[in-house]
């Protein structure tokens, strides 16, 4: 019999975090076509309305730098239901709005708990994953994600219709409802057992890995023991050698793993598809598409099927593999687009609008550019967006993870905040361009990836020093036989009585607890 609370249904329940990214991604590209909107807003065009749709990326970057501080605090389960109150806060301000400054206000609170879920939820994702499928796990965060934005979309096109300010104050307010769920249902989660063996709640780490690991949680169990005593020994490592400081994570040795995380994070915005997710509806328009609050729900649609083939094999293709494969593919249709563009537009005679160069009584290549986009989407999907929130959590020892993956995710929201900002003036000026220059860096991404990021797949959280201290190539770095195994060794010499992990004060505590009847999750 399959148990309700397992790493899957937890993971998916955390995962609610992402939906709430995905509701901040489709809180502007649903209403910003919306005559309702423009007219109570006063037409926001160019910078104006990239100052709003990027006030949300600008508290976002405050609360990923300020994620690392409560999750190592609070815990990564605690942190996450703060950052839950201050999205409400911010989904009743942007509701309430009376004008351009309350909006933003509202956008840059929500955006603090966008920073804080974005960094957390990974990390609490991957900290409570056997390595088998901590992929898999990781990937709800992102197929989360596309629901949100499908979800609030949908939501908002329904209330397209709404004659009245309602049209965009209702979407708006409903964001609260996930948040709301997360907050409540926090409570009956376990927290990362990583983070309690580095506050040393020695019995709750063994109880919470029985629990994730077996059916019956049994804390007998050879691979939970084996895994308990690996997570042991990595953490007396961890302070006999190092500290937990911002110097350490700047140092020579971990000075690569922290900018890896921030360049995936980094490169995965700067491959241009949010923007197409945040401003599909002015591309579609200028590409002569009728119809484009309709049209652009089907990008979302394939947006969440595309990311199930990566929850399903990322763990057998590997990181590498689909981050290479991505990102050439997001090159190509980035470069068909403006090419397209390029090829059958024309300057818009049109005054007041959020683009300068349309196509016009041309059908195919209306459509090329619509059926572009969609896929560009869909490789996006299958590749960068997925693989982004795994690997910085994935690469960072635990005693610097949050700092290291607040970092990232801060480099994300940044990037975001720029393109947020710049993307709606730069259509109106360097037009198709745009999407050559969004090309051109998803080249740049398949050459630094080719270079520089080494196979994460099938390792423990605790055997990546392996990783990063073997001198081989990336394109080498994952073989079979290559490395230990050593949770799989270890867990074989416990069963076969070679080794006795009993006799470690802390087993003798549970052993103890155990006889007391104490087996649940606290």
């Amino acid at each position: 019999m399959v148990r309700l609370l397992n790493v899957y249904t937890i993971s998916a329940f955390a995962a609610l975090g992402g939906v709430l990214y995905g509701f901040d991604v489709s809180s502007m590209s649903g209403v910003v076509g919306t005559d309702q909107y423009r007219a109570y807003y006063g037409n926001p065009l160019g910078t104006r309305q990239g100052g709003i749709t990027a006030a949300i990326a600008a508290g976002s970057f405050l609360g990923s730098l300020g994620s690392s501080l409560l999750g190592d605090w609070l815990s990564r389960k605690v942190a996450i239901q703060l950052g839950t109150v201050l999205w409400c806060i911010g989904a009743s301000l942007q509701a309430a709005s009376n004008g351009v400054a309350m909006l933003i206000i509202g956008r840059i609170v929500s955006g603090f708990c966008i920073g804080v879920t974005s960094a957390l939820v990974p990390i609490y994702q991957a900290e409570i994953a056997p390595r088998t499928i901590r992929g898999r796990i990781v990937s709800l965060q992102h197929f989360a994600i596309a629901w949100g934005i499908m979800i609030q979309y949908f939501i908002q096109y329904g209330c397209s219709f709404l004659d009245s300010q309602a049209a965009f104050r209702l979407p708006w307010a409903i964001q609260a409802v996930p948040a709301i769920l997360l907050f409540t249902g926090l409570f009956w989660l376990p927290r990362s057992p990583r983070w309690l063996a580095s506050k040393d709640h020695w019995d709750e780490v063994l109880r919470v890995l029985a629990f994730l690991r077996t059916p019956s949680s049994d804390i007998n169990d050879p691979l939970v023991l084996a895994e308990f005593k690996e997570i042991e020994e990595q953490i007396r490592v961890e302070r006999e050698n190092e500290t937990n400081s911002y110097r350490e994570l700047f140092g020579k040795k971990m000075r690569k793993r922290l900018f890896l995380g921030m360049a995936i994070q980094g490169l995965s915005q700067l491959s241009g598809v949010n923007m197409l997710l945040y401003f599909i509806v002015y591309i579609l328009e200028s590409a002569g598409i009728s119809n484009t609050l309709l049209v652009s729900s089907i990008q979302y649609i394939i947006f969440i099927i595309a990311t199930i083939p990566t929850i399903l094999w990322t763990d057998r293709w590997g990181r590498r593999t689909s981050l290479i494969v991505g990102a050439l593919s997001v090159a190509f249709w980035m470069y068909l687009i403006g090419g397209v563009f390029a090829s059958f537009g024309e300057p818009n005679p049109v005054p007041d609008q959020p683009y300068t160069w349309i196509i016009a009584g041309n059908p195919a290549a209306s459509h090329c550019i619509q059926a572009s986009l969609y896929l560009a989407s869909a490789s996006f999907a299958m590749s960068w967006g997925p693989i982004e929130w795994m690997y910085p959590p994935e690469i960072i020892p635990l005693r610097i993870r949050a700092k290291a993956v607040s970092l990232s995710t801060a480099t994300n929201w940044a990037i975001n905040f720029a393109l947020a900002m710049s993307v709606p003036p730069l259509l109106r000026s360097i037009r198709w361009r745009v999407f050559v220059m969004f090309g051109s860096f998803n080249i740049f991404a398949f050459l630094y990836v080719w270079f520089l990021v080494p196979e994460t797949k099938q390792r423990t959280l605790e055997e990546m020093d392996e990783i990063f201290e073997h001198e081989e190539p990336p394109w080498r770095s994952f073989r079979g036989g290559r490395y230990t195994g050593r949770l799989d060794a270890l867990a074989k010499d416990i069963a076969q009585g070679k080794l006795d992990i009993h006799r470690t004060v802390q087993v003798e505590m549970y052993d103890n607890l155990q006889g007391n009847g104490h087996h649940g999750i606290v």
